[in-house]
């Protein structure tokens, strides 16, 4: 039983989408509940043999309502493992799996450095909650260090699985005839951000270093792929992308279901953001032969090697993003690099079997313990 909190278009769904499919292939029996939410992805999950399910949790009082029909599951189909993702789910997973007596055969996945662990009665009950998983799988050193300290999660449960991704897709996508359709020029620079409009993000920074970048590179347009379903912060990036003029310098495309093609169309790929799990749409990019440019945060140098696939720069400093833009856009051969060197590095350290694999280690050791 895989229970995760939202099942739109965002990385820990789409590394649920990954494992799932991978856990199927090697002859095991994977069902998704979510809690909240339109579930973009889950026709994805059923196309691919996947059953999913939702335990409605969108008000604020209907948690308790949640953990009762979750716990009514567990119970009738005696699931051998369950496995939650993000912070609401973890939680209602947590004591579901303990009233229905299944809180042996729990593990959890930790995709983000979340900053409601920062506050210290969130990260005591996320500590007491914890307590009952069998093992904590985290996408990186850094979230495992985050987790532990502010958390409250023991050491000697965390393992460390970076996400996996399938790299042909990326590798093999075609433009096709997406500048066309944009209206963007050939001797445009196309910068990419493939991003869930929300504060963590800091779209606004992003478009001030577009806006300062315009100065030394006219022909800089930004694509933005994402959309903010459960706030306004779209809305205040396009407003914010208004006051600066950018006019049809920042296009804002949506959710789109071909993001392979945007980053074919693409001459690097960017986020802004204040933290960061891990980001699988880095490895997306990377794979995508694009050199990034990324704010240095969380887990981000732990899979954008600084210089040799890309440049990271300090968060909250629009002028410095804007010169690593420049610094690629004026050099081409330099952007180039970058790319091929990203799609090597994605292909060495994060191929998708090893991320399968690696999981179901895990999986496999917590239902032999129960």
């Amino acid at each position: 039983m895989e229970v995760i909190t939202t099942l739109g278009v965002g990385g820990a769904e789409m590394h649920l989408l990954s494992l799932t499919r991978g856990l199927l292939a090697r002859g095991h029996a994977p069902e998704v509940f979510y809690l909240k939410g339109r579930g973009e992805l889950a026709q994805d999950f059923l196309r691919s043999g996947i059953p999913v399910q939702k335990i409605s949790m969108e008000g604020a009082g209907e948690a308790a309502r949640a953990i009762y029909r979750l716990s009514s599951v567990m119970r009738r189909s005696k699931p051998d493992l369950i496995h939650t993702h993000l912070l609401k789910a973890d939680a209602v997973g947590a004591v579901a799996s303990f009233f229905a007596g299944r809180s042996g055969r729990l593990v959890s996945s930790k995709h983000n450095d979340e900053r409601a662990l920062l506050h210290p009665v969130f990260g005591r009950v996320h500590g007491m909650l914890s307590s009952l998983d069998r093992a904590v799988i985290v996408l990186s050193d850094h979230v495992g260090g985050f987790v532990a300290e502010h958390g409250r999660v023991s050491p000697r449960k965390i393992r460390r699985v970076y996400y996996g991704l399938d790299p042909a897709r990326f590798e093999n996508a075609s433009a096709d005839g997406l500048r066309e359709e944009l209206r963007i020029g050939a001797d445009e620079f196309v910068i990419t951000c493939v991003a869930r409009f929300a504060p963590q993000k800091a779209h606004t920074v992003l478009l001030d270093a577009l806006s300062k970048t315009l100065q030394s590179v006219p022909r800089a347009r930004l694509l933005l792929v994402g959309d903010d379903p459960f706030g306004d912060y779209r809305k205040r990036a396009e407003e914010h992308a208004r006051s600066l003029r950018l006019n049809e310098r920042a296009l804002f495309l949506g959710i789109r279901r071909d993001v392979p093609r945007i980053l074919a169309a693409s001459d690097l790929f960017t986020m802004s953001s204040l933290w960061e799990g891990l980001g699988l749409v880095f490895l997306e990019a990377m794979a995508a032969r694009l050199p990034v440019v990324a704010t240095n945060v969380s887990a981000v140098p732990e899979v954008v090697p600084h210089g040799r696939c890309g440049l990271l720069v300090p968060p909250n400093d629009a002028d410095v993003m804007a010169r690593a833009f420049v610094n690629i856009a004026k050099r081409p051969d330099r952007g180039r690099s970058m790319g091929d060197a990203g799609r090597v590095w994605v292909r060495e350290r994060f191929g998708i079997d090893r991320m399968v694999d690696e999981t179901l280690a895990i999986l496999e050791s917590v239902v032999a313990e129960a």
